[in-house]
């Protein structure tokens, strides 16, 4: 079922100079229910951006975006954002963090912990539910922010280069993790990423964007069943087309780039 469906949709940001400046052109999508999608591209070709737009943070400049046959035009809890960095309260505990979403929505007290403690288990932090953000790694405030990002029981979870500011170990621990989430929760997953191996090893399609302006310009299925073993020949296989499209894309200058982000 198609749950999102993009159609022509462009953006421009208006310059100091009072130019216009093309970011996102004649971008047509659907996303399926219960799909993990990644985007994929330069730096600066829009895929942050229409991630924003996705999230009701920013509007299209034209064209529509539908969830359900609705349009966005506005932030909504049927789809919430988890950024590279975590954005967590300093002042309140884990338990505290991943309850504040809920205390909007004016849940319950009791159900509202319980939900939060549900999620905290399904992350690995509840033993850490009273710990304070200063008092976890890089990896576990993202457990949190992902937990967060959960317990709303959004219908999309949008997420915008969420391991990007992490090391490779924690990386991959968090990403066999997220697979299992996902698998658990059956959400729809729109996921950007700068790192192609991850995009390959998380995603049932992959979007490859161009940029100047930015658009889409090839689209990869993958059908290996999780978990995927990074070494598997197919895979390597779909990372070196990617990273071949996006070669010619930005140019031999780019090269070194590119084969740092395909590891």
């Amino acid at each position: 079922m198609n749950l999102l469906n993009i159609k022509d949709l462009n953006k421009n940001f208006k310059q100091e100079n009072g130019n216009q400046l093309e970011v996102l052109k004649d971008i047509n999508l659907k996303i399926q229910d219960k799909e993990f999608i990644s985007f994929i591209g330069p730096s600066g070709c829009g895929k942050s951006t229409l991630l924003n737009i996705l999230a009701g943070l920013i509007p299209a400049s034209s064209g529509q975006v539908m969830l359900k046959n609705k349009m966005i035009e506005h932030p909504g809890n049927d789809r919430v954002m988890v950024f590279q960095e975590a954005a967590l309260f300093p002042w309140l505990t884990v338990i505290e963090n991943v309850l504040f979403g809920l205390k909007i929505k004016k849940i319950g007290k009791e159900k509202a912990y319980q939900k939060a403690l549900e999620q905290l288990e399904a992350v690995q932090l509840k033993d850490f539910k009273d710990s304070y953000p200063h008092q976890l790694s890089g990896g576990m405030k993202q457990r949190v922010a992902i937990a967060r990002a959960l317990v709303l029981d959004p219908e999309i979870l949008l997420m915008d280069e969420p391991f990007g500011a992490l090391d490779e170990q924690t990386r991959l621990m968090l990403h066999q993790q997220l697979i299992n989430l996902w698998q658990d929760t059956e959400k729809t997953i729109v996921f950007v990423t700068h790192n192609i191996r991850e995009a390959v090893k998380l995603s049932d399609r992959i979007i490859v964007f161009g940029s100047n302006p930015g658009r889409i310009i090839e689209e990869f299925k993958i059908t290996i069943p999780q978990p995927r073993d990074r070494e598997n020949p197919s895979l390597i296989r779909i990372e070196n087309k990617i990273l071949n499209i996006l070669k010619k894309e930005i140019g031999i200058q780019g090269e070194k780039t590119y084969e740092k982000i395909a590891t």
